[in-house]
């Protein structure tokens, strides 16, 4: 299964628009630093969490060969990223 990049895009345009709207005081400009700080932090978190889900989202196919006796294995499987 491929990744679901519309999801991604999607939640990276969610954290940019959260972002944009943060209040900040200009006046104050402790006020200023500590919002843009925040406003910083959540975006970040948005964003990893968004791509955390963009990265769990793929499905990894393995094969497996071995080499020796008649009864070595080979096989295959699928399974998600955890």
């Amino acid at each position: 299964m491929a990744l679901d990049r519309p999801q991604l895009q999607e939640k990276i345009l969610e954290a940019l628009e959260a972002s944009s709207k943060i209040n900040v005081d200009t006046d104050s400009s402790s006020d200023n630093a500590n919002q843009a700080n925040k406003a910083r932090k959540d975006t970040a978190e948005a964003l990893a969490k968004a791509i955390e889900a963009f990265v769990k989202s793929g499905t990894v196919t393995t094969k497996v060969t071995t080499t020796g006796s008649a009864s070595a294995q080979t096989g295959t499987g699928t399974g998600s990223i955890s």
